[in-house]
């Protein structure tokens, strides 16, 4: 399913009538909601988390408390919602890595179809394949030289293992024939302040938190891992024009634990299609270059099982395992 597919969705489902906000339980919220977010502050899955979040206990008349627990590529954050009261009161904020799993990790805590409920999709971010300036980069031609002439000295950055930054740098190494080390960080804002110190090579990452890096020559875009060149960034070329057809985003989404009632599923689908149409969360998404993607849970189940098979194929093509 791809982002176009999505986008089409997410405008067929503005037209519905929204849900009626009595399906939930009255007493629904009786507490503060608290949403995980499986990676560190900083990243995009964070942020819009937050920026949501924000709209949420507007229609909520309950505080909404992001709360960030990163760890062992965001299955202990994930774990931690699937095992918590089914009340309606607990969700988690996945991101790519959450389908990724399923083939990349042997022993999950939780079954990733079973444990947990698929309430909304919320945005996705391009991903952009960056170096620092000191590397003398400039294409992926130049990348390909460096790491032949020095194979196993340059290394690639990504938000975890079996995050999309990772899987992506494991094709750029399998479709460029390179010897690339993999350094993966607790999330994107750690991987990107390595990235902007020259301690790692290269690193695909958000658009939205690289745009000012590269801008302001901090970094060096090598290539925006879009099909076509993206809108939010016409200027710089993508892989494909180089030669290597990988097209890599982060997507985000929310998760309930799988006893969650479905009425209080129902409503806290509409409130985040609502947020997601507000001015405050549009605004932001259309500087920060994100695409929203409303639509219904059943919706997100699909986009859930189509990226398992999809991240499945990546990790036994590219022999992908787990260090530890």
């Amino acid at each position: 399913m791809g982002r176009r597919a999505l986008l089409q969705g997410a405008a067929a489902f503005a037209a519905l009538p929204s849900l009626a906000r009595a399906q939930a339980p009255a007493a629904w919220p009786a507490k503060p909601v608290r949403i995980v977010v499986p990676f560190t502050p900083g990243g995009t899955t964070d942020f819009v988390a937050r920026l949501v979040g924000v709209e949420l206990a507007k229609a909520l008349g309950q505080p909404v408390i992001v709360e960030n627990k990163p760890g062992a590529g965001t299955v202990i954050g994930v774990d931690a919602v699937a095992k918590s009261v089914p009340d309606g009161h607990s969700f988690v904020c996945v991101a790519n890595s959450f389908t990724a799993n399923q083939t990349l990790v042997r022993k999950l805590p939780y079954d990733t179809l079973k444990d947990l409920r698929p309430v909304a999709l919320m945005g996705m971010s391009e991903h952009v394949l960056a170096t620092h300036p000191a590397s003398g980069l400039k294409t992926l031609a130049d990348l390909r030289t460096l790491a032949k002439a020095k194979p196993g000295t340059l290394s690639f950055a990504s938000f975890g293992n079996g995050t999309s930054a990772h899987l992506s740098g494991e094709m750029l190494k399998l479709q460029m024939g390179l010897d690339l080390v993999h350094v993966p960080y607790k999330g994107q804002g750690p991987a990107l302040a390595d990235l902007l110190g020259g301690q790692v090579t290269v690193m695909f990452g958000n658009w939205p938190e690289f745009r000012g890096h590269v801008q302001a020559g901090k970094l060096v875009a090598l290539g925006m891992a879009t099909a076509q060149r993206s809108q939010y960034a016409p200027a710089i070329p993508t892989l494909a024009e180089q030669g290597v057809a990988i097209e890599s985003n982060s997507w985000n989404g929310l998760l309930a634990p799988a006893g969650t009632p479905d009425a209080v599923v129902q409503r806290m689908n509409a409130e985040v299609n609502r947020a997601l149409a507000s001015p405050a969360v549009t605004e932001a998404f259309h500087k920060g270059g994100i695409a929203s993607l409303s639509g219904t849970p059943e919706r997100f189940a699909d986009f859930i099982r189509s990226e398992i098979a999809k991240y499945g194929d990546v990790i036994r093509k590219a022999n992908i395992q787990l260090e530890s």
